[in-house]
């Protein structure tokens, strides 16, 4: 679990990252989840955007897909979802 502080200092380091992943119109499937896994094992902070053709309750499915991958929503504002899962390699310090 992340405290305030430590959303705050992770919101300020995603300002500068861009959307790596899109969902669409397909919404969460296996492969998108796969795909957030190794992007989150990669950068450990992973920046989505769901895309208009999507038709999921964006909340929900930012909820869903930090479950499916253990890691923790650090900010959501639009269709735009900020992931955090510290990896193995520690990237960044929090």
């Amino acid at each position: 679990m992340l405290s305030g502080k430590q959303k705050r200092y992770l919101r300020s380091l995603a300002v500068n990252l861009n959307a790596i992943i899109q969902i669409g119109k397909e919404g969460l499937g296996a492969n998108l989840i796969e795909t957030v896994d190794l992007a989150l094992e990669a950068h450990e902070l992973v920046k989505i955007s769901v895309l208009k053709n999507c038709d999921d309750n964006i909340k929900e499915m930012a909820l869903d897909l930090a479950g499916a991958t253990n890691s923790e929503v650090v900010q959501l504002i639009g269709k735009t979802i900020v992931l955090f899962r510290r990896s193995k390699k520690k990237v960044i310090d929090v």
